[in-house]
């Protein structure tokens, strides 16, 4: 039966977003302080919902959450809530980046219609090589050094206690 409805178009996305929902109950793993991956530059520009270009240079030294997504990918759409639960928590702490490469206006329609607080992007070119993604959503958390801590591709509970902890950790390192 659910082999029949994957197959008719107007029931296959809200059953691949169930679906999705289901495996975002976990959070993302943290990476290993040792093992984490810095970043080898910071130099990227995105443009945001006012066509005004944002240097992710002025992010360097932050706590940075970066979201790559889409509005038609069922586990993008599966995480959103949970990032916007740690984005309403932490937007005055962490710097939340939110990339689609998807033209502005369909973004914008989406982040209303989900009543989002939080502000989208479009890459203008490529990002550090350590941020580079062929599947998404892929999210990643770095400290105030550039590195690593979370590197996550596909949907997670952003909003679970070991990421906060680990956030809480972040912002507390000088």
């Amino acid at each position: 039966m659910i082999l029949v409805l994957l197959l008719v178009p107007q029931t296959r996305f809200p059953i691949q977003l169930l679906i999705n929902k289901g495996l975002a109950l976990f959070g993302p793993s943290i990476e290993d302080v040792e093992d984490r991956e810095v970043l080898s530059s910071y130099n990227w520009k995105l443009m945001d919902s006012n066509d005004k270009i944002v240097n992710f240079e002025d992010y360097q030294g932050k706590v940075v959450l970066i979201n790559f997504w889409a509005t038609w990918c069922p586990p993008c759409i599966a995480e959103m809530d949970s990032l916007e639960e740690l984005y309403e928590i932490y937007k005055d702490e962490v710097v939340f980046v939110f990339v689609s490469n998807e033209e502005q206006p369909v973004v914008e329609q989406f982040l209303i219609k989900k009543n989002y607080g939080f502000r989208a992007y479009r890459p203008l070119q490529a990002p550090p090589k350590e941020l580079e993604v062929s599947t998404i959503p892929r999210t990643f958390l770095i400290d105030k050094n550039g590195a690593i801590a979370i590197d996550k591709t596909g949907a997670a509970n952003w909003s679970s206690d070991a990421v906060k902890e680990q956030i809480e950790k972040l912002l507390n390192i000088k």
